[in-house]
């Protein structure tokens, strides 16, 4: 485990450093004309700034740093805007390094000589583009200003969806039914209780007839959802408040002392969920019953195709009991990727709720157009998915993780109508 700490420490130690490296040049052309205690003076930030980070991360990996929740949720924010905004600048200095790379080949040439093309231009070669490194620069900082306004007020800027399901034999007396489904809580990363208190508020004033959870009550620890079990057990419906778990809702992103800690803490996980009032479904489902007539509410545990997130759940466990007389079954599952691997086409399952990717908390989402790099990785990523009848509603999430805010992609409390 130490060994495998150090490794994780030196590759994103290099990321960093060979990053700075090339921003470098970039600050180096900014600042070219100014005096030399303004270069002195930005050097020692910069290059301050860069060695402050690498001993940040070594001493958080070496976990000799002991930081409120809330502050080291700001600190990794912080870190993680100016990150993408060096990325960004990497992209513009890149292409003028490309620029210049074509000048040098072609001064090279039509100078038919055995002198350098970058020697051979006036001014003493092929200079920096300063017009390239100014717009790169904007873009960056036009990034950073969104981040600050991502997490003072898209972090809490819940959005109301809503959508009708339109489902095969649907028992008339559940059409109409209100679904209201949230997920990836996150709440170890909340830091404004009241603004999160508005959210709960939001939900109840949709009077679903029943609410889905579908996981990631926590980042890390079950512990992290005390403080907040008082706020969201007024989550009510009249027909229940229906839960699973999501990847990180194992304790797995945790080093424990013994196997028996994380035992603790799993059973801890299932205390927070009664204590909410909550229907936890491990593997397991519910029959809901109307004038006679049935529909099935089937929970799994964690199920990813993806190989770095867990496969706990089992769906053949969790559909164990059904009669054939139950016509529609709605599944819950954290993890997108389940649905065309083990549900769409081998199931009877008429709808599918996850959550899990937020929409990566960054990215557009319009009417008309969505995109986040989150798409690369999960072909169904946001929103609502439609395949031989059979629904997939992947949630963008209530809470954040990582970064404290959302740019672009909203937490999102999400109302379905049965038809």
């Amino acid at each position: 485990m130490f060994k495998s700490k150090v490794v994780g420490f030196l590759f994103f130690a290099l990321l960093f450093i060979l990053l700075d490296v090339y921003t470098w040049q970039g600050v180096r052309v900014l600042i070219k004309n100014s005096d030399n205690w303004v270069k002195k003076l930005v050097a020692i930030i910069y290059w301050g700034y860069s060695a402050a980070l690498v001993v940040f991360m070594g001493l958080m990996r070496s976990s000799k740093l002991d930081l409120n929740p809330i502050t080291l949720r700001f600190i990794a924010g912080f870190i993680f805007s100016i990150f993408i905004v060096k990325l960004l600048w990497v992209i513009f200095l890149l292409l003028d390094d490309g620029i210049r790379v074509v000048k040098w080949f072609w001064f090279d040439i039509r100078s038919n000589s055995n002198i350098s093309g970058f020697e051979s231009q006036a001014n003493g070669g092929i200079s920096r583009s300063k017009f390239i490194t100014y717009l790169g620069l904007g873009f960056g900082a036009l990034f950073f200003g969104s981040a600050v306004w991502g997490v003072f007020k898209g972090a809490h800027n819940y959005v109301i969806r809503k959508r009708k399901l339109k489902l095969r034999n649907l028992p008339k007396s559940f059409a109409g039914l209100k679904i209201v489904q949230i997920s990836d809580i996150h709440s170890g990363s909340f830091w404004d209780r009241d603004a999160v208190i508005k959210g709960v508020e939001l939900i109840n004033k949709q009077n679903p007839d029943m609410v889905f959870f579908t996981g990631d009550l926590v980042n890390d620890t079950a512990k992290e959802a005390h403080p907040w079990i008082d706020v969201f057990k007024k989550i009510k419906a009249p027909l229940g408040v229906f839960s699973i778990l999501g990847n990180h809702d194992y304790g797995d992103y945790v080093i424990w002392d013994n196997p028996k800690e994380k035992l603790k803490n799993m059973e801890m996980m299932y205390q927070n969920h009664k204590a909410l009032g909550w229907n936890l479904l491990l593997d397991e489902n519910r029959v809901i019953e109307k004038n006679g007539e049935k529909i099935a509410i089937i929970g799994v545990q964690n199920w990813s195709e993806k190989g770095r997130f867990p496969k706990y759940g089992d769906l053949n466990k969790a559909m164990e009991g059904l009669s054939q007389d139950i016509s529609t079954k709605l599944l819950l599952s954290h993890d997108p990727s389940h649905w065309k691997a083990q549900v769409v086409g081998k199931t009877d399952i008429d709808a599918t709720f996850s959550g899990h990717t937020h929409g990566m908390q960054f990215g557009i989402d319009s009417k008309f157009y969505r995109w986040s790099p989150v798409k690369y990785l999960y072909k169904e990523w946001i929103d609502l998915y439609t395949e031989n009848y059979q629904y997939l509603y992947v949630n963008r999430g209530f809470g954040y993780l990582g970064y404290p805010g959302r740019m672009g992609i909203y937490p999102e409390i999400t109302v379905f109508t049965l038809a």
